[in-house]
């Protein structure tokens, strides 16, 4: 009788995983050196100075006396997001480590990341007292013209250009590249950077699932957002607590389990004086 000799099993180490692009609102991140802890946990205190102008000086009596002021506003974070995973250890033995070994990372690029950053650009469109714009761009030429609108919007008001991100629709950036133009080449220069926002993340408005397969939806009132500019020193952007928790089958006194879990806390405001460094422009909507 001719021997048998089943071999071993090798498990691949590649994963099937799903496109996604990386964080595309991380650019935003501020400094944090003068951000204080809030006296909650929810909460940061952001600094604010003002201060009086110039006046006259008199040569008898010198300098008019001028008041500086700083002081706190708070502003608390509304983004507090979670999920644990559990997996059985001999399921994890039997597919080789992918089961546990590849979850974190593919949760954090597939579902962290995006719902995050479609958060954060609805969170920066549904602040009060931003300028916003609704229209339906069908062409290069109306594209062109929205967005050279909005370049002098923002230069008007004072704000650098030089720190002002421009998230736009890749379809919208398509259209005023394919002019090829000195007009729009000139109309996408000077930012601090251009970062081409997949629709899926692109809404004015956005509802987060509180449970079940979790995630977001776009609003019922939400809509495409064609492009949105959002100054860096505008922007009030800070996880403030993030955590990852990765629990062994020793340590876990329920189950034979690998336990993964993940909480992030944030925020993604605007500071009171810097609104006009914001600009949001939609689609006309119905």
């Amino acid at each position: 009788m001719a021997n048998t000799i089943a071999l071993r099993k090798q498990y691949s180490t590649l994963l099937d995983e799903v496109y996604k692009l990386a964080s595309l609102t991380a650019v935003l991140d501020g400094p944090n050196e003068l951000v204080q802890e809030g006296a909650n946990a929810n909460e940061i205190l952001i600094p604010k100075i003002s201060m009086q102008g110039l006046a006259d000086y008199n040569k008898q009596t010198g300098y008019v006396v001028g008041d500086v002021t700083l002081e706190y506003e708070t502003k608390k974070c509304t983004y507090d997001r979670g999920r644990m995973f559990t997996v059985d250890a001999m399921d994890n033995i039997e597919s080789a480590g992918i089961a546990f070994g590849r979850l974190s990372g593919e949760f954090l690029r597939t579902k962290v990341v995006p719902e995050l950053d479609a958060w954060r650009l609805a969170s920066y469109a549904q602040i009060s007292g931003v300028t916003t714009v609704k229209a339906n761009l069908s062409d290069g030429k109306t594209a062109l013209a929205a967005l050279r609108a909005a370049r002098g919007k923002i230069e008007n008001a004072e704000a650098n250009l030089a720190t002002c991100y421009l998230f736009i629709n890749p379809t919208v950036y398509g259209m005023i590249e394919d002019l090829d133009t000195t007009a729009s080449k000139k109309a996408i220069e000077g930012f601090a950077g251009i970062i081409k926002v997949p629709q899926g993340r692109f809404y004015s408005k956005i509802d987060l699932t509180a449970n079940g397969v979790g995630g977001y939806a776009k609003n019922a009132a939400g809509l495409d957002m064609n492009f949105l500019i959002v100054d860096k020193q505008a922007a009030i952007q800070y996880q403030k607590h993030t955590v990852s928790k990765i629990i062994t089958p020793e340590q876990n006194q329920d189950a034979d389990a690998w336990k993964f879990g993940y909480r992030t806390v944030g925020i993604a405001e605007c500071k009171d004086n810097k609104k006009d460094g914001i600009y949001v422009h939609t689609v006309a909507g119905e």
